[in-house]
C-alpha cells in the first residue's frame, strides 16, 4: 500500500488491504512510523538479496549474464523499486536512512563485483556507491516526473515501461562510459587532493 499509494495511506487503508482490523495493526506494530520501519527493513533485506543474485545468477560471474536473467522478472521487482521511489518522495530521516542503507549495501556489492573482476575498481568504492544510489534514484524519480503513471497499483508496469525507456543508454554508460581520454578525471583528480 506505501508503494501504490505513498506513505500518505492511512492505517485503515493497510488493515484493510491485509485484511485485519486497524487495531490489531497498531497492537502489532505500535504506529504507522513503526510500521514503515519494518517495511524499510524488509525492503533492504530484498534489495540485498536482489542485489546478491545479480553477481551470483550467472555460473560464470558475468554481470551481463545476471543483468540479463532479472530482464524477464521486472515486474517481481516492482514492488520493491517502487516502495523505493515513494519512500525518496517523501524525504525525511526516514528516506535519508534508507539511502544510506541503500548506499552501503551497494559498496559491498560493487567491490563483491570488483574481486570478482566484473566491475572495474575505483579510486573510491564508498564514493562511488553513494554516486550509483544517487543516479539511479534520482533517474528513476525524473522518469516517473516525465511519465506519471496512471495506475500506481500496477508496479510491474512501472518499473517495465522505465527499463524500456532507459536500458540501452544506461548499459551503454555502464559499459563505455561517455569520455575516451581520462584527462578531465586526471584533473579533477589534481584539483581535490591540491583542495585537502
Amino acid at each position: 500500500m506505501f508503494a501504490r499509494e505513498g506513505f500518505g495511506a492511512t492505517v485503515r487503508t493497510i488493515a484493510e488491504a491485509a485484511g485485519v482490523s486497524p487495531g490489531l495493526v497498531i497492537h502489532h506494530f505500535g504506529s504507522k512510523e513503526a510500521l514503515r520501519a519494518e517495511c524499510d527493513d524488509h525492503v533492504l533485506a530484498l534489495t540485498r538479496q536482489a542485489n546478491a543474485a545479480k553477481l551470483a545468477s550467472d555460473p560464470n560471474g558475468s554481470v551481463l549474464g545476471a543483468l540479463m536473467g532479472r530482464m524477464d522478472v521486472l515486474e517481481e521487482d516492482g514492488p520493491r523499486i517502487v516502495y523505493l521511489i515513494r519512500s525518496v518522495q517523501a524525504g525525511g530521516q526516514m528516506a535519508r536512512d534508507l539511502l544510506d542503507h541503500l548506499a552501503v549495501d551497494v559498496e559491498k556489492t560493487v567491490r563483491d563485483g570488483v574481486a570478482s573482476g566484473a566491475i572495474r575498481p575505483s579510486l573510491d568504492e564508498a564514493a562511488r556507491a553513494r554516486y550509483l544510489v544517487s543516479y539511479s534514484m534520482g533517474t528513476l524519480l525524473v522518469d516517473i516526473t516525465m511519465h506519471p503513471p496512471d495506475d500506481w497499483s500496477d508496479v510491474g508496469a512501472i518499473l517495465r515501461a522505465y527499463v524500456d525507456r532507459v536500458v540501452v543508454p544506461a548499459t551503454e554508460m555502464a559499459v563505455h562510459g561517455i569520455m575516451t581520454d581520462p584527462t578531465l578525471l586526471d584533473a579533477v583528480v589534481s584539483y581535490q587532493e591540491d583542495r585537502r
